[in-house]
């Protein structure tokens, strides 16, 4: 009930908040001598886009915690993953001032996932590294076998001071950074963790001083 509640509010929101974006965007291509006009008009389409993103994250973080959601399984190799983190994400990271180092073993590591699932988990990581990794450090993504599961490790140094516990950082709305100055809302781990595990896989998240780090695992198969 919780779930439908919130996708209905959240329908009925995103109706006024269609045309919000729609004339926004319409007043920013207008021509306009007033300077102050398209920076207010700018300032509320690029508002109205980020509360849009949050009602889309929060339906999602609903239905996953719920298990409200679709997961159809099938055997993948896990290093494609790895490939295609290096192809999406290396030049997003090196424009956000960090080096991507991913490293994946020679041979086949084979686990039964839903690709599109697996890779919002993974995009969200990533998608966290980049907004509050510090600047001129390395990331750091690495798969192997351990004990018959396939272990993926993402690693950064966080920009601020991570003032919460590591079992705390998964729960929804909750971040790291005590500052509110970024475009998180607390819902990417949240969402992640809900979505690895409905797979049946692990999400284990832990902080070392400065040192942030994510590991989700998977059961390998032959």
């Amino acid at each position: 009930m919780k779930t439908e509640l919130i996708t209905n509010v959240s329908h009925d929101i995103k109706t006024p908040l269609t045309s919000i974006i729609n004339y926004s965007d319409l007043i920013c291509r207008e021509e306009c001598e007033n300077e102050n006009i398209k920076e207010y008009a700018e300032v509320l389409h690029n508002q109205s886009e980020r509360m849009k993103r949050l009602l889309d994250d929060l339906v999602e973080a609903s239905k996953a915690s719920s298990g409200n959601i679709d997961i159809m399984l099938a055997e993948c190799d896990a290093r494609v993953m790895i490939s295609q983190i290096s192809g999406e994400y290396y030049q997003r990271l090196a424009d956000a001032g960090l080096d991507l180092i991913c490293t994946s073993p020679d041979d086949e590591i084979k686990i039964m996932a839903d690709g599109r699932r697996l890779w919002r988990v993974f995009d969200n990581l990533m998608n966290n590294a980049r907004k509050y990794a510090l600047p001129g450090t390395r990331v750091y993504v690495s798969l192997e076998e351990v004990g018959g599961r396939a272990v993926f490790s993402f690693r950064n140094i966080s920009r601020d001071p991570i003032a919460i516990k590591s079992d705390e950082l998964s729960e929804r709305f909750v971040r790291g950074d005590a500052s509110r100055n970024t475009e998180g809302n607390g819902l990417g781990l949240s969402i992640a963790k809900s979505l690895a595990e409905l797979q049946g896989g692990s999400f284990d998240v832990t902080v070392d001083g400065d040192l942030f780090k994510v590991t989700v695992s998977f059961a390998t198969i032959k």
